[in-house]
């Protein structure tokens, strides 16, 4: 055998190649998955003007930017509102969206939802014309047969006439399904489902969800096309695959929630066309996803009509949106010499939890290591940003001084080892939404507040201390 055909090994899972067949993938640590391959001939490297690359004529000379139009990169709206929040506006042509999230979360859902709205859109009925720049969609699906995606078309309502299905694996197949429908949007679930037969690697390898999405990625920009991408996700959270397949795609979104829980969280990640930091609110109904436009009143339990002691309120970011959040707390047993007592919390950080009950301790002079403690927060969204931290402490306060802490209170704030309350981003963002919703009070850190707020009294305070006695006074004068 030549030297230009020396043989390689490759892992079937991941792609990796080494020189020598092992029985472990030294990179995914898979089991017998090392197939043998053709090694690539080694190219000369050589030096000097001989080994530079020819010059060739580009196929459009290069322009001023101020020339350049811009009306390709313009967003259509879909008509799903924190959709589009999410995506900056809604679908740009040619643009590619990757969207990821668990097993049964929703994805197929929102995203049938997001084709039959995009599809009605170029259909003139009713009086309305069609819209430019929309047309007809085509979900091509590789987990599901036609049958069940229209079942679920069915109970959802997205029976556009402009709406194409197709039950595909093979990327042949999708691309000549996309030559006949010539859609404006291609929706593909999912990426590691579809196989490209001129690839080596097993479906959903590392090979062949970079050669598909390569492939899906071209034909969008050819075409000017809209695609969306389903990613699948690993153990940990994170998408399944290359991490060169987040640096192709154009946009990046998580679809998150509790199985649980109404409460589904779309988040963006990257986004070439709008802000990255923007997450939009659903609600998982039997008809469908609905698009919550203010979703404040999930986080805040208004079953009692009275303050009830172990509960405050605090403002959280969600990317650009304050939303209020209830956080409650509850004090057990003190266990006995030499035992653990259970910390456990759900929806917020356990490190910050153990971090505030030692400082309360510790600075406060109250005795809550040794007791069994339980906190949560309301609706099942997750707060894990310090600025929970001060809402958290008056709930702990609360709770085991049995004083309930005023119903029309906030606390915002992040919490220090050394007891001080430590200024956070966007306060008066914060403060306003509080007063939108008619808190009249807020404890906030000293020093954090730019702007005089309207119907709302702001406490500024130092240290947990002082946020303990501004609770207690309002509590008392409110009472």
């Amino acid at each position: 055998m030549s030297k230009s055909q020396r043989i390689a090994y490759a892992c079937g899972a991941c792609g990796v190649r080494v020189p020598k067949w092992v029985g472990q993938c030294p990179d995914c640590g898979e089991w017998g998955s090392m197939e043998e391959t053709a090694a690539p001939p080694r190219q000369s490297v050589g030096t000097g003007a001989s080994a530079m690359p020819a010059a060739r004529r580009p196929a459009k000379p290069a322009m001023r930017i101020g020339t350049v139009s811009a009306a390709q990169a313009a967003s259509l709206p879909t008509g799903i509102g924190e959709f589009d929040r999410v995506m900056g506006g809604g679908l740009v042509p040619g643009g590619v969206t990757l969207i990821s999230g668990e097993p049964g979360v929703g994805k197929s859902t929102l995203l049938l939802e997001v084709a039959h709205r995009f599809a009605e859109r170029s259909v003139a009925k009713n009086g309305r014309s069609a819209e430019a720049g929309y047309g007809k969609s085509l979900v091509a699906t590789g987990e599901e047969s036609a049958a069940q995606v229209r079942r679920r078309a069915d109970r959802t309502g997205c029976l556009s006439e402009e709406l194409y299905l197709a039950a595909e694996t093979d990327l042949g197949a999708v691309l000549g399904h996309v030559d006949d429908v010539k859609p404006a949007l291609l929706i593909l679930d999912s990426v590691q489902t579809v196989i490209a037969p001129d690839t080596d690697g097993v479906p959903g390898g590392v090979t062949q969800v970079k050669a598909v999405a390569s492939a899906i990625t071209a034909e969008a920009k050819s075409r000017n096309m809209a695609v969306i991408l389903v990613g699948h996700v690993t153990k940990d959270g994170g998408i399944a695959g290359p991490r060169a397949l987040e640096h192709l795609v154009d946009t990046v979104v998580h679809f998150e929630g509790d199985k649980h829980s109404m409460l589904r969280l779309l988040r963006g990640v990257k986004n070439r066309f709008g802000p990255a930091d923007e997450v939009g609110c659903f609600e998982m109904t039997e008809d469908g996803i609905v698009s919550l436009a203010d979703p404040s009143g999930l986080f805040l339990d208004d079953a009692p009509t009275e303050p009830t002691p172990g509960t405050c309120v605090t403002v959280t970011m969600e990317g650009r949106r304050a939303v209020p959040v209830e956080v409650q707390a509850l004090l057990g047993k003190s266990v006995k010499d030499g035992a653990v007592p259970r910390h456990t919390v759900s929806g917020l950080d356990q490190a910050r939890l153990n971090m505030v009950l030692a400082v309360l301790t510790r600075r406060s002079g109250m005795r809550l290591l040794d007791r069994e403690v339980y906190a949560t927060t309301i609706g099942g969204i997750r707060v894990r940003e310090p600025a929970s931290d001060l809402a958290l402490a008056l709930a702990l306060v609360s709770a085991e001084q049995e004083i309930a802490v005023s119903a029309d209170l906030v606390a915002i704030g992040e919490v220090s080892l050394t007891g001080q309350v430590r200024r956070t981003v966007n306060a008066d963002r914060r403060i306003g939404e509080a007063a939108r919703l008619g808190f009249k009070t807020a404890i906030v850190p000293k020093g954090s507040v730019a702007e005089r707020h309207r119907g709302i009294e702001v406490v500024e305070v130092e240290t947990i201390n002082d946020a303990k006695q501004a609770a207690a006074r309002t509590w008392a004068r409110r009472g």
